[in-house]
């Protein structure tokens, strides 16, 4: 699980500075993640149930597998693009080829790898265990872009390999856990009753889990609520407004530590690490820490997160030092922070019982479709000018504050679920 996560959010903190060597536009850079987002969307849900009729072994082999092989052909095509061999358009043409098997077959393994967990633990320790793999998913997502600037490789023989190194580097960590689960899992062909699997939210730069798809997975989903469901209907809104302010401006940030800095492509990892790390430990710091030690509603959560969010976002376009992109990107993963774990017990305080699986797989989905379009949206904006995503962003999220107000309510004595707030792993 970490892995996977960190693979993917290692390839997306440089591939910033590769379309910029390569020159090929922005927007293509962010169109390769939004068409390997919107696979594992439509994918993932059809992987769980599949794990549930096939055994976890196999899907878990073939998430795996697809992963390998994504980041290889991904890495194969980049060289070539660096190395002149093609053109960088037709490099990146290629590489979107790869993402797709990535998105297709990437998605397999994290239900599996769930409901391998949940049919190995008794039901007391089974909540605790998935959040623990849900915290390793969690934990990849920062991981990825803190250590992608040392996996920039020099030349092997007259081959640079540059900038494409991550890709590389991931899909050999990728295989030996391939064989690793080959030679240490057992053939299960008749998965455990009881015990089944939930789509996991798309991996991406500030994504960090928010514990839905544990519910998912534990839950039995006997009562089926639907997006437009009147109890929902506002934690739906707002959840999706602010999934997609967060992909905008978590995708565009490579690109604006490049132009704010004037920095060259290759010199702008470094610092594009520096604030990615910033940002998600600043959400951490407040999910791990801050939340747990607070009594406050999930309403009261997201109206925090919204004031604390929009500043950042704003302050973030605005900025022109590292410092200030830095610090302004860490108020605004504050903010997103506060927000996540509120819509997320919102959600599922509204319904009773029954219902909550049903309702955790739709705030499961909510998060993944946000990194769908909301990327493409980012990147796009930014080649108009480059403050224009954060403002928008910021603009959105003082909107949202003024309908979450009115709309949102929370259920009489309710308080945050711990389950719906990614653990600490000990």
């Amino acid at each position: 699980m970490l892995t996977i996560a960190a693979g993917n959010t290692a390839l997306q903190s440089v591939l910033p500075a590769l379309g910029r060597s390569l020159k090929v536009p922005d927007s293509a850079v962010a169109a390769a993640f939004s068409v390997s987002a919107l696979l594992w969307v439509i994918a993932a849900p059809y992987w769980a149930n599949r794990s549930d009729r096939h055994g976890r072994r196999a899907m878990i082999l073939l998430g795996v597998g697809g992963f390998c092989v994504s980041l290889l052909l991904c890495g194969v095509f980049l060289a070539a693009g660096i190395n002149g061999w093609i053109s960088g358009t037709a490099a990146f043409i290629c590489f979107i080829g790869g993402r797709l098997i990535y998105g297709t077959f990437g998605s397999a393994a994290p239900p599996a790898v769930q409901a391998l967990v949940a049919g190995r633990t008794s039901r007391e320790e089974r909540t605790r265990a998935l959040t623990l793999l849900g915290s390793a998913f969690g934990l990849g997502t920062i991981l990825g872009p803190a250590i992608a600037p040392f996996l920039i490789l020099g030349s092997i023989g007259a081959v640079e390999i540059g900038l494409s190194g991550p890709a590389f580097i991931f899909a050999l960590f990728a295989t030996g856990i391939y064989v690793a689960v080959l030679k240490r899992l057992p053939n299960d062909r008749t998965p455990q009753p009881g015990t089944h699997g939930a789509a996991n939210a798309y991996p991406s730069i500030g994504g960090q889990s928010s514990g839905a798809s544990i519910t998912a997975a534990i839950e039995p989903h006997s009562e089926r609520v639907g997006y437009f469901d009147p109890r929902v209907r506002a934690w739906m809104v707002a959840g999706l407004v602010m999934g997609h302010a967060q992909a905008m401006t978590s995708q565009a940030v490579g690109f604006l530590v490049i132009d704010r800095l004037h920095l060259a492509p290759a010199d702008a990892l470094q610092p594009t690490g520096i604030v990615l790390m910033m940002g998600a430990g600043a959400a951490l710091l407040v999910q791990w820490g801050i939340i747990p030690l607070l009594d406050m509603r999930p309403r009261q959560l997201i109206l925090v997160g919204l004031v604390v969010g929009a500043a950042g976002c704003a302050l973030t376009g605005l900025a022109t030092s590292l410092y200030g992109i830095a610090t302004a990107y860490a108020l605004a993963s504050i903010g997103f922070g506060f927000t996540r774990p509120g819509f997320t017990a919102g959600s599922s305080l509204a319904v009773g019982h029954a219902a909550q699986g049903s309702v955790a797989g739709k705030v499961t989905s909510i998060n993944g479709a946000s990194f769908v379009l909301g990327p493409s949206i980012g990147v796009g904006l930014y080649e108009a000018q480059h403050a224009l995503p954060y403002l928008t962003a910021g603009a959105a999220l003082i909107l949202l504050l003024g309908y979450c107000w009115v709309a949102l309510r929370d259920s009489p004595g309710s308080r945050l679920d711990p389950p719906s707030v990614p653990v600490r792993p000990e």
